[in-house]
């Protein structure tokens, strides 16, 4: 690699590691408060909500890659002009696709990153994602037991408990019951216990009463009991994971999907081909993310008065980008055979990059142009 390219491409992943970092604290802060409201409140310990944090970490930084690539290939270039350090490669015989080969190197490195994030790293860290959130819905204490909170763990239910000892015993409990439209019955108890069984979690009260309203007649009835049990097991998720998330599949599975395949995602296959190419096309984005941004300052030139006007339009390029995706995404839902449109995005961009890089090699040929019509 010429000393141009080594030097371009020191400054762009120096530039994109420090983006990166920035953008990366930003979405994982975001994050971390929401995980910290969720976790901490329902009783998890600081382990568990770094744990979680964690493993959320690469799809955050799946979806940071690009804009960094982005940043620091607009930053770089700015400089670069600012410098006069592109004008001089320029009156040396340096082509503006020649400029251009450390930024598409440096694209191309970005993609490989972004292919492994969104081929392994992502499904993988979403999938025990998935598990451990399974896990931990399967302890009911934390989910559905707080000291001192009227909670309803399901539609006509309401518990309190005023005190959770060390050993898990619930101190003076109180459970109504109404999902039952002709009678509403509650219970009280000065004793319970959450006991695991075959069935489900069951909650056993001691020394209670049970009041029983018929809400036809109004009437009242009132039982004492020693010990009594209810199945709390229907009132909350068990835990188990139900429909897997496309996110967490593999590739291969998602581009040629199976029957076992839509059955634990519960989706066509038009959506899991689209979910499979979608993950390449993110990865590519990066590449395209930092073209458009270096063709489209470099045909600025250089400006005592700075390039500003070129970073705005890169930036509407690049949000032009992401629009074609959305459209192309959209007019192909349901039709697996389209599956090619969805790289529109890509082909847009290395369109307007080509073109914008053509254009810094003759820029006096739209001023021709003008003049002829003149």
């Amino acid at each position: 690699m010429a000393r141009l390219d080594r030097y371009m491409l020191s400054q762009l992943m120096m530039l994109f590691g420090f983006f990166s970092l920035v953008l990366i604290m930003v979405y994982w802060v975001n994050r971390a408060v929401i995980l910290f409201d969720q976790l901490i409140a329902d009783g998890q310990s600081a382990g568990v909500f770094l744990e979680f944090t964690a493993l959320s970490l690469p799809n955050v930084i799946r979806l940071v890659l690009p804009l960094s690539a982005f940043a620091a290939s607009v930053y770089v270039t700015n400089r670069l002009s600012t410098d006069s350090e592109l004008t001089v490669m320029q009156a040396t015989g340096h082509s503006a696709v020649r400029l251009a080969r450390p930024v598409i190197v440096f694209g191309l490195l970005v993609t490989a990153l972004m292919m492994v994030l969104t081929h392994v790293l992502v499904p993988t860290s979403l999938s025990r994602l998935n598990d451990r959130e399974a896990e931990i819905a399967e302890n009911v204490t934390a989910r559905l037991l707080t000291e001192g909170t009227f909670l309803n763990p399901a539609s006509g239910i309401t518990f309190y408990v005023r005190e959770i000892s060390a050993s898990g015993e619930l101190l003076d409990i109180f459970l109504t019951d109404t999902r039952n439209p002709k009678r509403q019955i509650t219970y009280t108890a000065e004793q319970s216990f959450l006991v695991r069984s075959d069935d489900g979690p069951q909650l056993v009260m001691i020394n209670g009463l049970t009041q029983t309203l018929t809400l036809e007649t109004q009437r009242l009835t009132t039982t004492t009991f020693a010990d009594s049990t209810f199945d709390i097991g229907g009132l909350i998720d068990s835990g188990s994971r139900g429909r897997v998330n496309i996110r967490e599949v593999a590739t291969m599975d998602l581009l040629y999907p199976t029957q076992e395949i839509r059955d634990l995602t519960r989706r066509d296959d038009a959506t899991l081909i689209h979910e499979g190419h979608g993950r390449f096309l993110q990865a590519l984005l990066a590449v395209v993310a930092a073209l458009v941004g270096f063709s489209t300052l470099l045909i600025g030139g250089f400006s005592r008065f700075g390039i500003s006007k070129q970073i705005v339009i890169a930036i509407f390029l690049l949000i032009a980008i992401k629009t074609v995706e959305s459209v192309a995404v959209g007019a192909i839902r349901g039709q697996a055979h389209l599956w090619p449109i969805i790289y529109t995005p890509i082909a847009v961009g290395l369109v307007i990059s080509a073109a914008q890089l053509y254009w810094a090699d003759h820029p006096s040929l739209f001023k021709r142009r003008v003049r002829g019509f003149a």
